[in-house]
């Protein structure tokens, strides 16, 4: 595996046209082809399937993605850092949707200006590949729903304790309540509709009450989407509902959070390794975080 074969398959992963991907790489087309077709060899995998009118990424095209990306990165960077005299230092975090970036921008902030040399990097990490991306040392730190894993070699640090809570648009008929019940919520069915996201892209402790809720729900109110954010959007269109935790700073405008009170509160907070819990910049920046996060409740 080499960085050639990897920038093809980014490209064509983005632009999802191997003619633009070559125009972008500045190489003949069959030459992304072969690098292409040589990876997928090396892989043992199919990372796109084609047809004469279009080009997607496979399953494991998708699962594939943020590890290349990460790879590129990591690759040059240490080609910048070898080649200046100056010894930059990398801190890669981990985030699994906009919302949490957004909680990072003021810590990191102030981290940077505290560490000069200090060059952050942040991956969208879907849920299944958060713990081995951090035991595997791909990245310092993420954020995330504490999960109930034993044995683990990453810590947690809390940062609030959420509760669940229906999300919808200020118009949808639950906006009327200032507070619900799981029961309620799975017997008033004429009414409203459920949005359910993908559990690649939420925790477990989120996903299990939003797949109970669906099952109580008949097929046409039920909604599924790939990511939390689409399911957001669809709440705001009024078309149904989904259920989220209430992280302070993460809210989205526009929406209504009504607590879900039978539920159990949810820990957010960020993971990293027990192996780094001396190094001075996860040190400082958890505490930015935790800062942060406070301020803004």
């Amino acid at each position: 595996m080499n960085t050639i074969q990897l920038e093809c398959f980014v490209s064509v992963a983005e632009h999802l046209n191997f003619s633009k991907a070559s125009r972008v790489l500045k190489i003949t087309q069959p030459a992304v082809s072969h690098q292409i077709q040589s990876l997928e060899e090396e892989l043992n995998v199919k990372l796109f399937t084609r047809t004469s009118k279009s080009v997607a990424l496979t399953q494991e095209g998708l699962l594939f993605l943020p590890d290349a990306r990460l790879i590129l990165r990591t690759a040059f960077s240490a080609k910048e850092r070898l080649g200046t005299r100056e010894r930059f230092t990398a801190f890669e975090l981990g985030c699994h949707n906009h919302m949490e970036l957004d909680l990072l921008p003021e810590a990191l902030k102030k981290l940077t200006e505290e560490f000069p040399l200090l060059r952050p990097s942040i991956t969208l990490v879907p849920f299944p590949s958060i713990f081995q991306m951090l035991e595997n040392g791909q990245i310092q730190a993420a954020l995330g729903i504490k999960e109930g894993r034993r044995e683990s070699p990453l810590a947690f640090k809390e940062l609030s304790l959420a509760p669940m809570a229906a999300v919808c648009s200020p118009e949808y008929p639950l906006a009327q309540h200032k507070s619900l019940t799981f029961r309620e919520l799975a017997r008033n069915q004429a009414e409203i509709s459920f949005i359910s996201c993908s559990p690649r892209h939420i925790s477990d402790a989120v996903f299990t009450p939003q797949s109970q809720l669906i099952a109580s729900f008949p097929p046409e109110r039920r909604y599924f989407t790939q990511s939390i954010e689409s399911a957001l959007t669809l709440a705001r269109a009024r078309i149904g509902f989904t259920l989220y935790p209430d992280i302070p700073k993460c809210r989205e405008s526009g929406l209504r959070y009504i607590p879900v009170t039978d539920l159990p509160r949810l820990r957010f907070g960020v993971y990293y390794p027990r192996s780094s819990s001396d190094y001075p910049v996860l040190k400082r920046f958890l505490a930015l975080i935790a800062e942060e996060l406070k301020e803004k409740k």
